[in-house]
């Protein structure tokens, strides 16, 4: 069936060149009715072994391929706003994106990136945005989880996602609120068999060896991305490796004696001399986050997306593709970073300057890239255990879910050239 409509497409393709209608430019500024969706269509697209133009800071990071009736019909099924240009159209929008004083650029999107969710197969009582707004704009995901990481199955991937999860074997310090709940005691005795299943001792040694897996993936070329307490609590097991860091309760022993001392930041993606809050009793895991220290009022929540050379720096370009530049913020229970804390190397992408707190971080390591958002769900601002789950259809044009969405086609760009 699939081959059928590749071919389907290829005709079109061969035939329809010629007309005066050749172009689909699907707007992303606010004439955009579903932002969301549009990036559906572009990663279905994608999947047909057709060529995207991402076409950086021209209306809010709008899209553009050839026209083709069974695109056009797609658009109309998934509510995405689109126009029907002309070649000549098409070579103008072209050729304005190329003049040398304006700051956009044109990616091509080549290749449709196979995505994994890391995440648990079992229902907790919370949910995870990144998985809401894959559903939503019809992406296909895979989740896997520790038994498929340490299996070696990571490199099937290109992009990864870290679910809400905690790395360093503590259950998401949910110890003194929940401990007593079935969900948590379910999760101690489902982590508890995979760990013992998979050869180590503890929880804490197997979420360890994760990280590390992680880290190689992504070292050889892969694209990770993860949001709340997925951001600081993977950086904290790498710091943290070889060092017991989980109090009785979580291990059945105490932890390792001047435990802060021994962190190795070396290790770390984002973060460096941050200071680990062990108390079974804090809903924290270390001085890194932010969501104890800030005194914003709601209403004013909010961080700005920084502005980067589309022609010079494409990845923060595109990373940062916007119809807002002022997104509303949210909390989650890593709801954003300190500024000390982050390393130099690292970009800041989103901040509220003036609370001193980084929102959406970026870094390159090895082959690969990594990228941190903090906050659980951009369109619920104090997501609590148990609450339902966003509806996206209520957010179609959400600034903060389309930062989500641009990572997902970030993977499928096709490198350029170093410029010199």
């Amino acid at each position: 069936m699939f081959k059928k409509f590749v071919l389907f497409l290829f005709l079109f393709l061969s035939f329809n060149g010629a007309g005066k209608a050749a172009y689909i430019l699907v707007p992303m500024d606010n004439a955009q009715k579903n932002h969301l969706k549009a990036y559906g269509v572009a990663y279905w697209i994608l999947t047909n072994n057709l060529e995207v133009d991402w076409l950086l800071n021209y209306r809010g990071g709008s899209f553009m391929f050839k026209h083709l009736p069974a695109i056009e019909k797609e658009c109309n099924i998934r509510g995405v706003s689109f126009s029907v240009i002309a070649d000549g159209q098409a070579a103008n929008i072209i050729d304005e994106i190329a003049r040398p004083e304006v700051n956009m650029d044109l990616v091509k999107l080549e290749k449709a990136p196979k995505m994994a969710v890391y995440s648990p197969k079992d229902k907790l009582p919370w949910d995870d945005a990144v998985t809401l707004v894959l559903t939503y704009a019809e992406i296909p995901y895979e989740i896997i989880y520790d038994e498929e990481v340490i299996t070696g199955k990571l490199p099937l991937y290109d992009w990864l996602h870290m679910h809400h999860e905690d790395f360093t074997g503590q259950y998401g310090k949910f110890y003194a609120m929940y401990h007593t709940a079935a969900w948590y005691q379910e999760q101690v005795r489902t982590d508890e068999a995979m760990a013992n299943k998979l050869g180590f001792s503890k929880v804490s040694q197997m979420k360890g060896a994760v990280a590390d897996r992680i880290k190689e993936f992504t070292a050889g070329g892969g694209f990770l991305f993860s949001m709340c307490s997925g951001t600081d609590s993977y950086d904290i097991a790498l710091a943290a490796a070889g060092i017991d860091i989980c109090e009785k309760m979580y291990d059945g022993d105490g932890t390792t004696p001047n435990y802060n001392s021994k962190l190795d930041y070396d290790k770390t993606f984002a973060f460096k001399n941050f200071k680990l809050s062990l108390n079974p009793l804090e809903y924290e895991f270390s001085d890194i986050d932010m969501t104890t220290q800030r005194k914003i009022p709601r209403n004013e929540d909010v961080f700005v997306l920084f502005e980067f050379s589309a022609k010079w720096d494409p990845v923060p370009s595109m990373l940062c593709q916007n119809h807002e530049q002022v997104v509303k913020g949210f909390m989650g229970q890593t709801t954003s970073f300190k500024k000390e804390l982050i390393k130099p190397e690292v970009l800041i992408m989103g901040e509220n300057k003036a609370a001193g707190e980084g929102r959406y971080i970026h870094g390159e390591i090895g082959k690969g890239t990594w990228t941190f958002y903090g906050g659980h769900d951009p369109e619920d601002y104090q997501h609590m255990v148990g609450d339902p789950p966003t509806d996206l259809s209520l957010h179609p044009n959400s600034p903060g879910y389309r930062l989500i969405l641009n990572n997902v086609l970030f993977p499928a760009a096709k490198k350029k050239k170093q410029k010199t």
